[in-house]
């Protein structure tokens, strides 16, 4: 059975703007916890979402990060 929250979640995208641009995911619950990274290099592109595990993304580097609320720049 496929949860509705995972499907319907907010998703953001991040473009590095330089090498090594790190993405940290956080987790839900009682305890904020690091669960994922990603680095990513000059023009690479992920879209995350976050779902019942992930509650936060931390970008360290220059980035655009796209949501529904706009564009942030990161690292500047």
């Amino acid at each position: 059975m496929q949860n509705d929250n995972l499907t319907t979640s907010d998703y953001v995208v991040v473009k590095a703007k330089e090498n090594g641009v790190t993405i940290i995911g956080l987790t839900r619950g009682k305890d904020t916890r690091f669960h994922h990274s990603e680095k990513l290099d000059k023009g690479e592109v992920m879209i995350a979402q976050f779902t019942e595990h992930t509650s936060a993304i931390k970008i360290r580097g220059k980035a655009s990060i796209l949501t529904k609320h706009g564009i942030v720049e990161s690292g500047e």
